[in-house]
């Protein structure tokens, strides 16, 4: 089978042939239909994720269940369904709490590269080769708690996206701040998981919702999926004229998706009394952002981390693709170009550019 490799930080991508075994206890096989190429692999392949090639990534896929090995009971052969890039144990602290993307065994298997037992499932020339969800891959091999079976109706195309920048986008709204009707929301940067931000936002029956870029082409595609307002910073402070719309207080809630320090900074500025700073970017690690301490306890303000949308997977993943079927939510409208695997390195210089709100690899 062929998969693209990125044998080492800041290279093109390789397509290469490599080997994949049988999946073991508790791991399902997986033909990738289509795989979605996010802002974070382009960071992985730039260094700026510690993701130690030579590796395997590619982490929004979508796909048909080609096998299954000993002891897995929730998914079975043919079965559809989407790939998720972080799973949980189920019995750890935060799993039973109902916080399964905060799974302290889940994360150390996530960035480890490997299978929860340490070993991995391709090779590359004879030699073991790490994989991270592997969807850049014509097939997979994961554990079951990756793998959200989902209904046959939606095509495999689109559900992909649900694997990280829609889940990240629309939970960020609809689980980690729970944004209420009548709320005003801004958006600091309207790519991929901006647009998601914005759309959540509206399901969710927030009043206003404010969309912030610099690229009047993202901020008139934002409107198309949901936000009534739009700024641009070149045009005056981005902050000045959030304020602007809404009558001097700023919004219930800002998100901010770039992963600017500077940008998370102003932001903090834009929200209003009571309201919260939504921090949904991962800025480069070591980076530091500092806030004005007397605002937090005179004017109740908050800063909170969205990790992922604070998915319950098995719930919030086939929930987002019933509101998609019944077109409250927007996925094929994100989907700015459909490639081939041998096209990867061009559909990496297309989200650096920032040309396209997704890009879909499609298999086969």
């Amino acid at each position: 089978m062929r998969a693209a490799v990125l044998q080492a930080w800041n290279e093109p991508f390789q397509v290469r042939e490599v080997h994949l075994d049988q999946p073991h206890q508790g791991e399902v096989l997986v033909k990738v239909v289509a795989s979605g190429v996010c802002h974070s692999d382009l960071s992985i392949q730039r260094g700026l994720l510690p993701m130690m090639p030579p590796i395997i990534i590619g982490h929004e896929g979508a796909g048909i269940v080609e096998e299954v090995g000993p002891g897995v009971s929730s998914v079975k052969k043919g079965d559809h369904v989407v790939l998720t890039w972080l799973y949980s144990c189920g019995y750890c602290r935060d799993c039973g709490r109902g916080r399964p993307h905060l799974c302290e065994k889940a994360a150390m298997a996530t960035m480890s590269g490997a299978m929860y037992d340490g070993t991995t499932r391709f090779q590359l020339d004879g030699q073991p080769l790490r994989h991270w969800c592997g969807s850049f891959a014509e097939y997979t091999v994961v554990p079951e708690q990756a793998v959200i079976p989902i209904r046959k109706d939606v095509p495999l195309t689109s559900a992909c996206l649900v694997g990280c920048g829609v889940m990240t986008g629309v939970g960020a709204a609809m689980n980690t701040a729970r944004v209420e009707p009548g709320d005003t929301v801004a958006v600091v940067g309207c790519g991929g998981v901006g647009l998601n931000v914005i759309q959540g936002a509206q399901v969710c029956g927030a009043e206003r919702i404010i969309a912030v870029d610099l690229v009047e082409k993202k901020l008139e595609l934002a409107k198309q999926f949901g936000a009534t307002d739009t700024v641009n910073p070149s045009q005056g402070d981005w902050t000045d004229q959030v304020r602007a719309l809404t009558a001097g207080k700023g919004a219930d809630f800002v998100f901010e998706v770039v992963g600017n320090p500077n940008l998370i900074q102003q932001a903090f500025a834009a929200v209003r009394r009571g309201g919260k700073l939504v921090i949904v970017g991962v800025p480069p690690m070591g980076q530091q952002v500092t806030f004005p301490a007397m605002n937090f306890p005179l004017e109740e303000k908050g800063v909170i981390g969205s990790y992922y949308g604070s998915p319950r997977f098995r719930y919030d993943m086939p929930r987002i693709l019933d509101l998609y079927m019944a077109k409250r939510i927007k996925l094929d409208e994100l989907v700015s170009r459909q490639l081939k695997l041998d096209e990867i390195n061009l559909a990496m210089s297309l989200i650096e550019q920032g040309e396209v709100a997704r890009s879909v690899i499609v298999h086969g």
